[in-house]
């Protein structure tokens, strides 16, 4: 089995989409478990999923992994909250 070495460029980007990954996560749990979304602003949560989502594209044009993953995985996430907030309100 081998091991290729990870650049620390590309260590910084998985630390860092993780930590911005994982932030998503309590809110969308909550959100769910209380079935209320009020304190959640639509205009931020709408402009935040899209900024994320064109991360995802930026990702793709730069074939960088770690923004494509971190990137998709969030985009889901935050369109969950943004689901959540419509259907709760």
């Amino acid at each position: 089995m081998t091991f290729t070495k990870i650049d620390p460029a590309t260590l910084l980007g998985i630390i860092a989409g993780i930590c911005t990954t994982l932030a998503f996560l309590p809110q969308v749990l909550r959100t769910w478990r209380l079935r209320s979304a009020r304190d959640i602003s639509l205009t931020m949560i709408s402009l935040s999923s899209a900024g994320i989502f064109l991360w995802f594209i930026y990702g793709l044009y730069i074939n960088s992994m770690p923004v494509i993953v971190a990137n998709f995985i969030t985009f889901i996430l935050a369109s969950a909250i943004l689901v959540l907030k419509i259907r709760f309100g």
